[in-house]
């Protein structure tokens, strides 16, 4: 199974980050947005990360791959099930995928890539947007739904909704997004646990390696 794409994504990273609790074999090849590689186009026609392909199958979009993972292997699954619980997990993936890419896209986007990986100026009051309009609704909400650091937010147990939310923590990270980390104490503690875990930390280490390598 070759997953197509750049861990600097959350899309990707999110993928990476399930196989690797599941443990789950991926093989990672590094392809950009607008790649031309024949295979990744086979996976994803119109050229987003990430792609995916098992054999003859192939496949784009992270909800869309896991979703094939969770029915091919489904033990160990970590979509629960019940109603409810599926339901929440929805939800709260794509309250990842989008809500909170909102932040990605305006502060990431400006401050990491255009200017690292595009060589060219970043929109900075597009970045500062993205930091103090976007995200301040997105911690608040966080702060009255995770649980105590150490928990989870479905379930009681791990599942795609804690990977999802947390994975674009991340890039708010990266973009060194000035937040008041005091005034949203159960969010971060529930974060810090989140990426202090073995499926986190190798994937996190390696693209500061790489940024702080590009920033010279």
């Amino acid at each position: 199974m070759i997953l197509y794409g750049s861990s600097f994504s959350p899309f990707v990273r999110k993928v990476m980050v399930y196989a690797a609790e599941r443990g789950i074999d991926l093989t990672i090849e590094n392809v950009g947005l607008g790649s031309t590689d024949e295979n990744f186009l086979r996976a994803s026609p119109f050229k987003k990360i990430p792609g995916f392909t098992d054999g003859d199958f192939a496949i784009s979009d992270s909800s869309a791959i896991i979703a094939y993972l969770e029915a091919k292997l489904p033990d160990g699954a970590l979509i629960p099930s019940d109603p409810e619980g599926r339901a929440r997990v929805t939800w709260y993936d794509e309250f990842a995928d989008t809500i909170m890419t909102t932040v990605v896209g305006k502060s990431f986007f400006n401050r990491i890539v255009a200017p690292l990986f595009q060589k060219k100026p970043g929109d900075e009051a597009l970045a500062k947007e993205g930091e103090t309009v976007d995200l301040p609704p997105i911690l608040a909400y966080l702060e009255m739904t995770v649980p105590d650091a150490g928990g989870f937010l479905v379930g009681g147990k791990l599942s795609l909704a804690d990977i999802a939310v947390a994975c674009p923590f991340v890039n708010y990270d990266h973009a060194e997004c000035a937040v008041d980390k005091s005034a949203y104490p159960r969010t971060y503690a529930w974060v810090e646990g989140m990426l202090s875990r073995p499926s986190f930390t190798p994937i996190i280490a390696m693209e500061k390696k790489v940024i702080a390598k590009m920033k010279g």
